[in-house]
């Protein structure tokens, strides 16, 4: 409300409504997928390979902290190496405008 009453009181209010009312006429691309490419994508790509290596590494080390370290540092790795192909498929396919 305390907006509003600055608004009626402001004497550029016509030009903030003109250029508010042209922003939402402006009609671009969905970002929907860039959205869940860049944020969802190497999150899920995160859990899932800690929990793959957590299984791999199981029977293969005996120590739960150096299991569970080793498990992290292969699922940073994953995950980072998901972020450079989805990067470079993204430039390849011209979607990083």
């Amino acid at each position: 409300m305390a907006e509003q009453d600055f608004c009626h009181t402001c004497n550029q209010k016509h030009d903030c409504q003109k250029v508010y009312q042209h922003l939402g006429d402006i009609e671009g691309p969905s970002l929907v997928v860039k959205v869940l490419l860049a944020f969802l994508l190497p999150l899920v790509v995160f859990i899932v390979s800690l929990a793959i290596f957590e299984r791999i590494l199981g029977g293969a080390v005996n120590s739960a902290a150096a299991r569970t370290v080793v498990s992290f540092l292969l699922a940073l790795l994953a995950t980072f190496m998901c972020i450079l192909i989805t990067k470079t498929a993204c430039k390849h396919l011209g979607h990083n405008r």
